[in-house]
């Protein structure tokens, strides 16, 4: 599984503002609603249930907020680079100005994993993290997440 699977151009936001976690995330439903059809405000609460199980801020400044919801078909990416950043609750207590929202259908399961393990592969990356950094527009950012070489895994 490739982030071009998971991420379409138009899931790109350069510039997200946002002043809180819960503001980040009802911005990202709000894309999410648009992208999949489904309500922004099921999204929402799919994404606030998640982070009361334990937040989804993995460190150095990255979000990977997810959830599940019956509806979906597929799984759907969205990426963004928030204007400045943000307390996400992040387990290194960091600001988070990278997020990668990923939503899966309920029946997903391997799949689902699969493309959490693979976000969470490349935005491991410092060097692709500094290139998202160093982006300001939603192309360049779908560049750089598209085009990061792809996992020698099996």
């Amino acid at each position: 599984m490739e982030i071009m699977d998971l991420i379409s151009p138009d899931a790109v936001i350069a510039s997200l503002r946002a002043t809180s976690k819960k503001q980040a995330l009802q911005e990202l439903a709000r894309k999410a609603a648009d992208l999949t059809g489904l309500e922004e405000r099921r999204i929402f609460e799919v994404l606030l249930e998640r982070e009361r199980l334990g937040t989804t801020g993995v460190g150095n400044g990255i979000a990977i907020p997810h959830g599940k919801l019956p509806e979906l078909t597929r799984l759907y990416g969205i990426f963004a680079r928030l204007d400045k950043p943000i307390d996400f609750d992040s387990i290194d207590d960091e600001p988070v100005d990278l997020i990668f929202l990923l939503l899966a259908p309920e029946s997903a399961g391997a799949d689902h994993l699969k493309a959490l393990a693979r976000v969470s592969r490349l935005l491991r990356d410092r060097t692709i993290c500094s290139k998202l950094r160093g982006c300001d527009t939603a192309d360049g950012l779908y560049a750089v997440l598209t085009q990061a070489p792809a996992s020698h895994a099996a």
